[in-house]
């Protein structure tokens, strides 16, 4: 089954490692917000498996590298992911040799290569780079909303067509023989949560772990999951809500969103839930 983690304010964070299987952390929040970042510090204490993150889907680029790498080594998760960038696959791939040339990372953690690229056949050299043995990477990261996603399925709701984009990709690489179905790869947020029951369905034993705060961020909105999920997602990201007061949070609402998008993604409901 598929690891699950979604990001919360910190005033619910425990009580959202429930329903979880493991941690995600925004660097550029861990170097702004002592709170957030005692929450991973102690996250990682008791031997929770975190994934950092380069922070550049909040902050549209990368965070600066030599800065991302004295966090991971002061951190030391379990997983980090290389910074790359947005839909740009060379770049992507320069920073990676970049990143590997200097010798970057925390030698006890994992490490995460991000595919980038605006057409399929970007996309499948970044991926191929990726890859290859010589970036040593432990785990191959694909994200929810490339705009290649609106070309290669078309639809009047462009969260639509993320959802069936990513599923498409996926098929497509597998079919090409371009996905390694020995290594690990990682699912980049959502755009509807209903996405996750086509990989259930499909039995892609490859596929490791997914991150995303869309059932926080939309319980937070007063949004509750349908039995279908949703049909439209709230802008709003979740690291501009980390501060949000606990007195203000439907904490039974939350739950709820968390049990169904568990059930999406695995079918089944996270052992010590309440509900």
């Amino acid at each position: 089954m598929i690891k699950i983690a979604h990001e919360a304010p910190i005033d619910i964070f425990e009580e959202v490692q429930r329903f979880t299987d493991y941690d995600y952390a925004l660097v550029h929040l861990l170097e702004q917000n002592p709170r957030y970042r005692d929450t991973f510090e102690r996250a990682i204490k008791k031997g929770r498996e975190v994934i950092l993150d380069n922070s550049i889907f909040e902050l549209e680029e990368a965070f600066e590298a030599d800065r991302f790498d004295q966090w991971i080594n002061r951190l030391k998760p379990y997983w980090y992911i290389v910074p790359d960038a947005l839909e740009d696959a060379e770049k992507t791939m320069r920073q990676m040799q970049d990143w590997n040339d200097k010798g970057y990372g925390y030698k006890g953690s994992c490490k995460i290569g991000v595919v980038q690229g605006k057409t399929y056949e970007e996309i499948v050299d970044c991926y191929n780079f990726m890859n290859d043995p010589q970036q040593d990477v432990d785990m191959i990261a694909i994200s929810f909303d490339y705009s290649y996603y609106n070309v290669s399925v078309p639809h009047p709701n462009k969260y639509v067509s993320w959802m069936l984009g990513r599923v498409k990709l996926l098929g497509d690489l597998l079919r090409d023989g371009v996905i390694n179905t020995e290594k690990k790869h990682h699912l980049l947020g959502c755009g509807l949560p209903q996405e996750f029951q086509f990989y259930k369905l499909a039995d892609y034993k490859w596929l490791y772990s997914l991150d995303t705060s869309n059932p926080i961020v939309h319980a937070l909105k007063g949004v509750e999951y349908t039995d279908q999920g949703l049909w439209d997602k709230e802008s709003q990201k979740l690291h501009e809500l980390i501060d949000y007061d606990n007195e203000d949070i439907d904490l039974a609402l939350i739950k709820t969103n968390l049990v169904k998008f568990r059930w999406f993604a695995n079918g089944q409901t996270p052992v010590g839930s309440i509900l």
